[in-house]
């Protein structure tokens, strides 16, 4: 297979790896600090192309398990020919894919990539730069309003399946068949944290995470757009001009206002102003880009801040203002 350069937008969907990696020259296997669902990555070459391999499955991804997806969810997004229509700011540097069966007959896929590990923002503590922090808002707006209105007509990620990734139940079952992956048990000893600590509080949220319909009916209330669903420091990079979006595996259906409350929740420790300040230029950006929020806006943005609280508070104890904050998010949103 030939690699496609980076202003091609049509992902081939080929019908098998071998298919896929057709004329490969070199490969070997790859770690990825940033990568913490448990899947396998290659690095190959072909065509002289450095590229990246990514295997899917419910034998090695906890995400997938915990999220009901039974192998081929990606799959079914890129052959949709939903991601062709991304605007130009956006990268999601994926190839090609295919489907394959894993040795325990369950249902995978592969995803072959350019290597853009150069240009995506390096792991550490820091803030990142003011710069590249409004790049990222900036373009997370122009993804949202170049596809507002969306509808899923596909089978992509549905909305509340964001809310039980994360959850003391998710811990509980991977538990009960461990993979070695070590999410799940941070998940579980975050919320033994957090019922301790936090005992009112945590019975909200373990309430919440046991019935999130609430939650769920509350962001489906306001407009709708195409989420990406996991805009965390380790899936983004930059070559300048356009934003470097990786991991599509929770992308569909969803309220603008979920990604922007993940970024702000997942990225805290690295963001370079105030959580304030983020969601005020997310919103003049995404009203620069032609969309009114205004009716909508309060109550969307209460309950994505709760959503996204309940996604990783759990996360959060150990930083009183930064929990203090969440918290009073919670406080304020309303069922």
């Amino acid at each position: 297979m030939t690699a496609l350069s980076s202003t091609q937008r049509t992902v081939e969907v080929a019908e098998s790896v071998e298919v896929l990696l057709r004329g490969v020259e070199r490969r070997e296997p790859l770690q990825t600090a940033d990568s913490l669902s448990g899947s396998r990555f290659e690095r190959v070459v072909i065509g002289g192309a450095p590229l990246i391999v990514k295997y899917l499955s419910l034998d090695d991804d906890w995400i997938m398990r915990a999220t009901g997806d039974l192998g081929r969810r990606q799959l079914t997004l890129l052959s949709s020919g939903v991601l062709d229509a991304l605007p130009g700011c956006i990268d999601h540097a994926i190839v090609g894919c295919a489907p394959f069966i894993t040795s325990r007959g369950h249902q995978g896929m592969a995803l072959l990539m350019r290597d853009v590990s150069a240009a995506l923002v390096p792991s550490g503590n820091e803030p990142i730069a003011r710069d590249l922090h409004r790049g990222f808002i900036d373009h997370m707006a122009s993804l949202h309003a170049h596809y507002w209105g969306f509808r899923d007509e596909h089978g992509l990620f549905p909305l509340a399946h964001h809310f039980v990734v994360l959850t003391p139940m998710m811990a509980a079952l991977e538990a009960e068949f461990p993979h070695g992956d070590p999410v799940p048990p941070a998940v579980a000893d975050g919320w033994r944290q957090l019922g301790e600590r936090y005992p009112a509080l945590a019975r909200r949220l373990v309430e919440l995470a046991n019935d999130p319909w609430p939650l769920v009916t509350a962001l489906r209330a306001g407009p709708q757009t195409l989420v990406h669903g996991d805009w965390k420091l380790g899936n983004l990079g930059s070559d300048g001009s356009r934003t470097i979006l990786l991991d599509w595996d929770r992308t569909g259906e969803g309220p603008a206002l979920l990604d922007l409350a993940w970024y702000l929740a997942v990225n805290c420790d690295r963001l370079p102003e105030t959580k304030e300040d983020t969601i005020a230029a997310y919103r003049a950006a995404l009203e620069a880009a032609g969309i009114a929020a205004d009716a909508w806006w309060d109550a969307q943005l209460a309950a994505a801040l709760a959503g996204a609280f309940l996604q990783l508070g759990w996360s959060k104890t150990g930083d009183a203002t930064e929990f203090a904050w969440w918290s009073e998010r919670l406080a304020a949103w309303q069922p």
